[in-house]
């Protein structure tokens, strides 16, 4: 039954055929059209047999170059298909899944493959939207030589394809205040006149043994190791809103994935510069990102999503918690006075802040009349020339507390404004 089941339509045309030709012979009693119908009837018969009792053995891997992308870059997925055992394949049909946001499946069709022999396939994904895509699993159909049979047998194995936001290069700004413990050093020791005994803590494996501090094993009941030194590293905070109701649009250019892509930029480009920091929501979601360890915040934002907070009261209590942060920058959206004079008062003395604000309002622009969204953005038009009055208001507020606030309108470029984040006159 199994066999039969692999019939594809032209093999089920045959036996069709077949039947209705041995019925005509056996009603007119012509031998000649008897033999011709037997052959007919065989033909599927024997080739459904021969592929679906032929125990095929093949192996496949599949390796993505890059396995993480920004969005609207290409990576590239190489199969590899091996024939493990002693009989030759007959036309292989392959087939990999893949979700609609990476395009269509790809198919490729494979020559009979040799005993022990290796087929290499490249082909090209990409995708303009963020997210952790699958890739795979992949299925083999295999044929016979006459198109009679196909057999499908799929492998469980799938990849990750990772399409983070696009991240734009920021020029190098001064940004005082960024290194929390005072000063420019980002190290000291945490011995006082040079006494390192003062600073034990727990043994952990693999700690120098030379090192053990008896005094205070002795006093703890548990052995404890003198401490050097302590890195004091730089510590920021970014907070990005992503209320559904602040933003605007829809796609790869509504004024959340901007905000998003805002987000990670200034996240690559400070990681880059040695400082540790923490990503905050409206929701008061924290992700800890590791100076130099950029990926991690770009993998967190490949799959950020929007939320139904109407406030940013839990963002806003999430860095007040944290504390010890010597920078605070927030990308945001819609900002009533509430909202804003809550944020101004997490701006103290020796903490730098600045906030990212979208413009809303040429994004509404922008929707109805693309072409007033392009002179909003490109050529020229300032953000406070292009902000509604809301913004403007919210403005006041943060740069009354000291903020250093960057507008950002429909299609301007993050990297054309931030400089203004190194400029204190932009703060009141």
């Amino acid at each position: 039954m199994t066999g039969l089941k692999a019939l594809t339509p032209r093999g089920r045309s045959f036996l069709a055929s077949g039947v209705a030709a041995l019925l005509c012979a056996l009603v007119l009693g012509e031998h000649d059209l008897l033999r011709v119908a037997v052959l007919i009837i065989a033909m599927p018969l024997i080739a459904s047999m021969v592929v679906t009792r032929t125990r095929y053995r093949l192996a496949s891997t599949r390796r993505l170059g890059p396995a993480r992308v920004q969005a609207g870059e290409e990576s590239t997925v190489t199969l590899r298909l091996e024939n493990v055992t002693r009989l030759p394949t007959g036309l292989l049909l392959v087939e990999d899944t893949l979700q609609y946001a990476l395009g269509t499946r790809p198919r490729f069709v494979l020559d009979r493959m040799e005993s022990r022999g290796v087929r290499e396939i490249d082909y090209k994904v990409s995708s303009d939207l963020r997210g952790r895509f699958p890739v795979g699993p992949l299925s083999v159909r295999i044929a016979d030589p006459f198109g009679l049979v196909e057999l499908t047998r799929s492998f469980t194995v799938t990849d990750t394809l990772v399409v983070t936001p696009e991240v734009v290069p920021l020029p190098p700004v001064r940004l005082s205040g960024e290194h929390s413990g005072g000063g420019d050093s980002r190290t000291r020791s945490v011995a006082a006149a040079g006494d390192d005994d003062v600073a034990p803590r727990e043994y952990r494996q693999g700690d120098d043994l030379r090192r053990v501090h008896w005094r205070s094993t002795a006093r703890r009941g548990e052995l404890m190791v003198r401490r050097e030194e302590q890195e004091l590293q730089s510590r920021g905070a970014l907070l990005l809103d992503t209320r559904r109701h602040a933003h605007r649009g829809e796609g790869p250019r509504s004024s959340f994935e901007v905000a998003v892509s805002a987000a990670a930029s200034i996240g690559v480009h400070l990681s880059a510069e040695g400082l540790a920091l923490r990503l905050v929501t409206d929701q008061g979601a924290r992700h800890v990102v590791d100076s130099g360890q950029s990926w991690s915040l770009l993998d967190t934002l490949a799959v950020i999503r929007q939320s139904t907070a109407r406030s940013l009261e839990h963002g806003v209590a999430a860095l007040r918690q944290g504390g010890g942060d010597g920078l605070i920058i927030a990308v945001l959206g819609a900002l009533d006075l509430e909202e804003a004079q809550a944020l101004a008062q997490l701006r103290r003395p020796g903490v730098t802040a600045v906030a990212v604000l979208l413009d809303l309002a040429s994004w509404d622009r922008a929707s109805g009349d693309r072409a007033s969204g392009d002179r909003a953005s490109g050529n020229g038009a300032s953000w406070d020339a292009v902000a509604d009055d809301g913004a403007r208001a919210a403005r006041s507020v943060l740069t009354g507390a000291g903020w250093r606030v960057l507008g950002l309108p429909a299609g301007a470029s993050l990297a054309g404004v931030w400089p203004e984040a190194g400029n204190k006159r932009s703060a009141a």
